[in-house]
């Protein structure tokens, strides 16, 4: 199988962002609304939006199944209070869930959690166990700026998010450290916050000790690692310097990149530094970049094709990357992939 471990829900009906902006608009008037239930988006109209975008690249580009979560631009933690980010990531949530529902065989859900700036992150911890629980998600996307761009909170190696990091234990479900929207308009959202988070996460977890608290807590980092694999000379040399033990074990056995990685240069270099074992396959279609390479002739997210044209991985490896990491890191994708037959 060749397992996409990166998608959102960049497509979803209109009405689901005209329910959002409403509810931005009336952040300081809520009994104006709107109501959970004044969003009504049918099956039809959910099996469209997904049938003529991401089933349709999926069929075209040869990839058999995606962990799907809602738009990640979409999430903006920073908007409004806990209780305006609790409803909107249900309301998400739920349409992920009747996705996979409509689509058993293409998609499965990663959940969005109800973060807040400043709010304790056990707030969240609910909504996860209802995604894992009830709808039978396999991972979940973690924020670890939900201030957007102007990074207020501890880093992911403080007690902060060990609420977070105990439920991600005990179900086994891994995180993808994703940020949303950048209000700091030092930061581009996709170009910038989006890659300085990858970066800024992995070293959080350099130079702390949170992987000897939590031995089997998982962390997939997107977007090919950010700066992390281009650098990863600076990085050991780092962990060198504050006595930290070498990456592959300090780090390497609990943190994951995906292949985000939108050319073949990048991708060869991701394959050459980073172990195969840490690599999972991945396009974030229909995502931040959606247009054709002038270079290539395809688009840029057409990630598949880097990797089989890459010259540096066997078949054995190709089949780490699509399938085979995939399946040990998501152990839940695992078990729900054996229910089916494969």
């Amino acid at each position: 199988m060749i397992i996409d471990c990166h998608g959102h829900y960049t497509t979803a009906p209109k009405a689901l962002e005209d329910w959002r902006n409403l509810q931005v608009a009336n952040l300081k008037t809520p009994e104006l609304g709107p109501k959970v239930s004044d969003l009504k988006i049918s099956d039809d109209e959910l099996i469209e939006s997904i049938e003529k975008n991401q089933l349709a690249k999926m069929i075209e580009r040869g990839s058999d199944l995606t962990i799907f979560s809602p738009r990640a631009s979409f999430m903006a933690h920073h908007i409004g209070d806990f209780n305006t980010s609790a409803t909107w990531s249900a309301i998400c949530n739920e349409l992920i869930y009747r996705v996979n529902q409509l689509f058993p065989h293409q998609f499965i859900g990663a959940a969005m959690l109800p973060q807040s700036p400043g709010v304790d992150p056990k707030t969240a911890v609910a909504e996860l166990e209802k995604c894992v629980r009830e709808f039978g998600f396999v991972g979940l996307n973690l924020n670890p700026d939900p201030s957007g761009g102007h990074w207020q909170e501890p880093p992911l190696s403080d007690p902060h998010w060990y609420p977070i990091f105990e439920k991600m234990v005990e179900y086994d479900v891994p995180a993808m450290i994703h940020v949303s929207t950048s209000c700091n308009a030092c930061f581009h959202t996709t170009g910038a916050h989006y890659l300085n988070a990858d970066t800024t996460a992995f070293m959080q977890c350099l130079t702390a000790d949170l992987f000897k608290e939590f031995p089997t807590l998982k962390f997939l980092i997107p977007h090919g690692g950010g700066a992390v694999p281009y650098h990863w000379g600076r990085f050991r040399g780092l962990a060198q310097e504050l006595k930290k033990p070498l990456l592959e074990e300090h780090l390497l056995n609990n943190i994951y990149f995906d292949t985000c990685v939108y050319h073949q240069p990048g991708i060869n270099l991701l394959t050459e530094v980073i172990p195969i074992k840490n690599i999972l396959f991945a396009s974030e279609m229909i995502g931040a970049v959606r247009g054709i390479d002038p270079q290539t002739g395809f688009y840029f997210d057409d990630t598949k094709r880097y990797i089989e044209a890459s010259t540096q991985l066997n078949a054995d490896e190709r089949h780490q990357i699509y399938e085979g990491n995939a399946r040990r890191v998501f152990t839940r994708l695992d078990q729900y992939l054996v229910k089916q037959g494969h």
